[in-house]
């Protein structure tokens, strides 16, 4: 198990048993208990939904959000105000990119890109709890998103050294697929419409390859927060028929 509390400690603030060592070989094995961690992150937002949705689907949407948050610790959107703020700031300077990339400070682009990615999510967490049906897809969304992570980090080239280069150097092909299908399987069980979900993984991958030409523990922590909001307007697609 010691895997799984490295990735529930590394992925959230969630309480766990501490290790007595620790070797960094370990933490890029852990890398395969991911969308584990993603599961468990994802029945604590269907609970909190659950209990909100007794008294109001706004209730559901904004308790929902505020565990989603408090759970990971902000982490990805961490990850994605960096980016934001680089790739804003770079003006096609490579040098430029990393160089804000790097800066702790929080700019302008980084500041809209984590409001819009906020309001994003409680409206379609709030459509979700209006349409009426089990919200069960919400289980998994953040397990594929983390699924996309190690996905990614196994398949673009590290930028900079940092928390996605750590995960690289370790490439678990047995373990992903393994995670894949299980994910597969559980969407055509739960949430059919998520069995879309990886040209959601596909296509940040995509992106990356283009515009930079790899990644970053930034890169993948965007994308994490990118294809959740994506993932969640598929979930609107069981939900709409109950929209009107």
């Amino acid at each position: 198990m010691r895997g799984l509390i490295l990735a529930v400690q590394f992925l959230t603030r969630l309480p766990t048993p501490q290790l007595a060592d620790f070797r960094p070989e370990w933490l890029a094995a852990s890398a395969r208990w991911f969308p584990a961690v993603g599961l468990i992150i994802g029945a604590l937002l269907l609970a909190a939904m659950r209990l909100g949705a007794q008294v109001d689907p706004w209730l559901a949407a904004l308790l929902a959000l505020l565990a989603w948050v408090a759970i990971t610790g902000g982490l990805h959107l961490d990850g994605l105000a960096d980016l934001s703020d680089a790739l804003g700031a770079a003006h096609r300077s490579r040098e430029r990119f990393f160089e804000v990339l790097k800066d702790p400070h929080l700019g302008s682009f980084g500041v809209l890109s984590l409001l819009l990615a906020v309001i994003a999510k409680l409206v379609l967490l709030m459509l979700i709890a209006r349409g009426g049906s089990p919200a069960w897809g919400l289980l998994l969304v953040p397990a594929w998103a983390r699924a996309f992570a190690v996905f990614w980090s196994a398949t673009l080239p590290a930028l900079a050294p940092g928390s996605g280069e750590r995960f690289a150097w370790r490439k678990d092909w047995a373990g992903m697929a393994l995670n894949g299908a299980a994910l597969m399987a559980l969407s055509a069980w739960l949430a059919p419409a998520l069995l879309l979900a990886p040209l959601a993984g596909l296509a940040w991958r995509a992106y990356l390859q283009r515009k930079l030409g790899g990644m970053t523990g930034d890169c993948l922590g965007a994308g994490v927060e990118v294809c959740e909001i994506a993932l969640l307007g598929l979930l609107l697609c069981r939900a709409a028929p109950h929209l009107a």
